[in-house]
């Protein structure tokens, strides 16, 4: 520990490895292509619902499941890294992944290919959080500016062309090559890996506690699959209530271990800090609505306003670009302005945006649609980065790694779970839509979800007018 902090004082790398670009280069092309993955398949669910003929409520699944297995891996990110070298985890992760993509593209029928999402969620759960932990330790602080930069700019820039690349693929090809696209790049990935990852961590064997792994994996799984669950059998089904109740109980079970455990999983006790509970919430629903909104409209595009696959794609890319480029700066505004106004200002903008899609139709240009998407990814990513920056300030020390865990298990978590909410209400606006063409019918399904969309932003937006200091400068009068 004093050699680490004797480097960090010296200005060089906490830990010296021979070749640190291609290192963390094996981590950012895993994690860009967890995250590609995270939002590729949302324009290819109708594609999907006719191919295995089953319905919206089941195909979710292919993003809701894929979203909680990182989910229910991502907590015990640390756990691992006690028992196996870096090495060990980042080359398991890229082969659990590449072995998942497979599977997906030789997927017979729905079970298969579901199996084989489920399989690459463990390898991005695994690989998404060591990127940011390697990257920490091999480099100087004086280059960590421009390697947190290009990190962050991996994790936003993929999901923003996830939806143009598979349209463009489906235009032309079935949806088997979606998952074909990512073996180059997890090949390449387990290349650089091989040659120059080094192992960072410190091994200790640390014991791991087994009833707060059943706790974690039956209440955020159980609530979940409750959520997704209640889109096909409905809300008040004794399946669902069972399930969710279940959950429930396991979940408080699980807060009520942590808090009482010596070193916990997850070191919750963190939420005390009103400024990291203000700020990791806001993300969280900022999340929620990006993820929910993304999956509802690419659809709607599709089945709504009846656009073909392939230019659902290219109309997507606009407001995907404007989210990364707006991504790429708004984390400097918070040195400017603090949280505050562009936190504000962000869900301001997102909820216009959200409400000039509630009143898109399917005689709507497909102008319109674009142009309130783009709004919309202008004020999420507005948001987000500010919010997280003002959480994580208010930690210190080794509270910092606890608040980067949590902030990143429940944003999978939630983003599930707003996910499939979504789902359900399309379901259910569809339903209620009435004696319509199947166009109308779906564009109340989606009316249904904005709604959903729109009352996160509300309650984000809230939140955000309750905190009094919304800057660094006086966390804990927050």
């Amino acid at each position: 520990m004093e050699q680490t902090a004797s480097n960090a004082a010296q200005g060089r790398a906490r830990i010296k490895i021979e070749h640190p670009w291609p290192a963390i280069a094996a981590l950012m092309i895993g994690a860009f292509v967890g995250m590609l993955s995270e939002t590729s398949l949302n324009i290819a669910l109708p594609n999907l619902m006719e191919s295995f003929g089953i319905t919206n409520a089941t195909v979710q699944w292919l993003v809701t499941g894929y979203m909680l297995v990182i989910g229910i891996v991502l907590p015990f990110s640390s756990l691992i890294s006690k028992w196996f070298t870096t090495r060990q985890t980042v080359i398991f992760g890229l082969l659990a992944f590449l072995v998942g993509s497979v599977m997906s593209a030789l997927a017979p029928g729905f079970g298969v290919l579901l199996a084989g999402r489920l399989v690459q969620g463990i390898g991005t759960g695994l690989v998404l959080p060591l990127m940011f932990t390697v990257a920490m330790l091999i480099f100087p602080p004086a280059k960590l500016g421009t390697v947190m930069g290009m990190c962050a700019l991996v994790i936003m820039f993929a999901p923003a062309i996830g939806p143009t690349l598979t349209g463009l693929i489906l235009g032309s090809l079935t949806w088997h090559w979606i998952f074909w696209l990512f073996v180059p790049f997890l090949v390449v990935a387990l290349v650089f890996a091989l040659l120059f990852l080094k192992n960072v961590g410190t091994i200790t064997r640390q014991k791991p506690d087994l009833p707060s792994i059943l706790e974690s994996i039956i209440g955020f799984g159980g609530l979940v699959a409750g959520v997704s669950l209640a889109g096909k059998y409905g809300w008040v089904s004794p399946v669902t209530l069972v399930i969710l109740a279940v959950a429930l109980v396991a979940l408080v079970l699980y807060v009520r271990r942590q808090l009482g455990l010596e070193h916990p999983v997850l070191n919750l006790r963190i939420f005390s800090i009103p400024a990291f509970r203000s700020g990791a919430s806001l993300v969280m629903l900022d999340f929620a609505v990006i993820l929910s909104s993304m999956y509802l409209l690419p659809q709607f595009l599709q089945r709504g306003l009846l656009i073909p696959v392939a230019m659902t794609g290219v109309l997507m890319l606009p407001g995907g670009a404007i989210n990364a480029l707006v991504s790429a700066f708004a984390g400097r505004l918070y040195d400017g302005f603090g949280a505050r106004i562009p936190v504000r200002t962000g869900f301001v903008i997102a909820l216009i945006g959200a409400v000039m899609l509630l009143f898109a139709g399917p005689a709507s240009p497909a102008a319109y649609v674009v142009a309130a998407h783009i709004i919309l990814m202008i004020g999420c990513p507005l948001a987000m980065s500010p919010a997280q920056t003002y959480a994580l300030n208010s930690l210190s020390g080794a509270q910092s790694g606890d608040g980067s865990t949590i902030i990143n298990t429940m944003q999978q978590i939630v983003g599930a779970v707003a996910t499939a909410v979504a789902t359900s209400l399309l379901a259910i606006g569809e339903t209620r839509a009435g004696k319509v063409d199947k166009a109308a019918a779906f564009t109340n399904g989606t009316h249904y979800g904005i709604w959903f969309t729109i009352v996160l932003i509300v309650i984000a937006l809230l939140i955000s007018l309750r905190v009094r200091r919304f800057s660094h400068a006086d966390d804990q009068k927050a």
